[in-house]
């Protein structure tokens, strides 16, 4: 155990500016390579951003969900999926500190251990055996399992004595298997490979089943106190993720602004393309959309940020429109990122300009499903029409 200073999230904004320049020398890498590059993750965890979701008496930050939006927005400014990595590691992290305290002691021995994790199955099955359970199976898109530690994998617990009901555990990569498939338009950089598990043993103090980690009903002591607590787990992977998706929509404006003083509009007259009129509406446009989408990310962090603080639950309607806040705040983003684009003419689809990947990694995570902005508007508009929400995940 450790006792640590806790850098505030505009400590870690800075700290995420001073490295940004290696983050984008070696974001095409990552992508013709279909993972981080080693200096990008070494990066990365110097500044300590992967501690952010550790407890603090293993040297971790415990940030609060303004914090996290914040640093995810800046990474994400530089590379959208180094930022979906450390964003998906700030979920598992949390979702490994419901285990019990002796479990705590071995995951977080190094305070920037990087995780990853799934909400989900997969194929995966689990059948009982002395001290614990054996896993078989496989999970597809593990983001950031190529330099992660552990998974947190699910399964479905094939119960002798009763139903079926699903089960969490985090497992050594070490004693999994990865299938190399990430072969994408977007996030390519993330590495979200598959990963397999064949007869892999879980002890039964790492085993926890499901619904208690989406409720957050934590087995640890030392936690209990801990505000990072307070938020149950689709409201906290909203918090981890919602930055992302602002700060790529900023990176593909800062682009187009950067290109814009060296820009004509082809086969017109116009001597430069800020003097004309149709670059004056897109842009305008495009920026209200940053505003909004900035809103619903900030007012989902707050929310979540003051009920934590209040000690008191998130209502039911209450964690329908964080969903609902997130699938904004893609859709928005996804829409401004378009206009920018769409007036950046033919040369941006050079690999070389970074507005087309950050709109590849756009597209491909406004697909996830927990961020599709139909859906979670759905969910939202179920519940305040009385009815329920036709998800567990909320």
């Amino acid at each position: 155990m450790s006792t640590v200073v806790v850098p505030s999230s505009e400590e870690l904004v800075h700290r995420v500016s001073e490295i940004a320049p290696v983050l984008r020398a070696n974001a095409e890498w990552s992508v013709e390579n279909r993972r981080l590059h080693e200096e990008t993750v070494k990066a990365l965890t110097d500044t300590g951003v992967f501690r952010m979701r550790i407890p603090k008496r293993y040297g971790g930050f415990e940030s609060d969900a303004r914090a996290m939006v914040a640093v995810a927005d800046a990474i994400a400014q530089a590379d959208g999926s180094a930022a979906w990595v450390v964003a998906c590691s700030w979920v598992a992290t949390w979702g490994l500190g419901l285990y019990p305290d002796e479990v705590q002691d071995e995951l977080f021995a190094d305070p920037d251990v990087q995780v990853c994790t799934t909400i989900g199955p997969g194929t995966a099955t689990a059948v009982p055996v002395d001290g614990g359970i054996l896993v078989n199976g496989t999970w597809p898109s593990i983001s950031g399992a190529l330099s992660s530690k552990y998974q947190q994998i699910g399964a479905i617990f094939l119960n002798p004595d009763g139903e079926p009901y699903p089960v969490m555990g985090p497992v050594p990569m070490s004693e999994l298997e990865i299938t190399d498939d990430w072969h994408t338009n977007g996030f390519r950089g993330t590495g979200s490979v598959g990963t397999a598990a064949k007869d892999v043993f879980i002890p039964q103090e790492r085993i926890l089943p499901a619904p208690a980690v989406l409720t957050g009903q934590s087995a640890s002591k030392a936690n209990a106190g801990s505000q990072m607590y307070r938020a149950p787990f689709i409201a906290v992977g909203a918090a981890s993720t919602v930055g992302v998706v602002t700060g790529m929509a900023k990176a593909i404006r800062d682009s187009f602004f950067e290109r814009l003083p060296n820009r004509k509009v082809t086969y017109t007259n116009y001597p430069s393309q800020a003097e004309a009129p149709v670059t004056h509406l897109r842009i305008a446009e495009a920026m209200m959309k940053i505003d909004e989408a900035e809103f619903h990310a900030q007012r989902l962090a707050a929310t979540v940020d003051a009920k934590s603080a209040a000690n008191e639950p998130l209502e039911l309607v209450e964690r329908g429109r964080i969903r609902a806040d997130e699938g904004a705040a893609v859709k928005l983003s996804k829409e401004a990122a378009e206009i920018f684009a769409g007036s950046s003419g033919g040369s941006s689809a050079y690999t070389k300009v970074p507005i087309q990947r950050f709109v590849n990694d756009l597209n491909a995570v406004a697909l996830h499903a927990m961020m599709i902005p139909d859906v979670n508007a759905e969910i939202y508009g179920r519940v305040l029409c009385g009815l329920d929400p036709n998800t567990y995940y909320i």
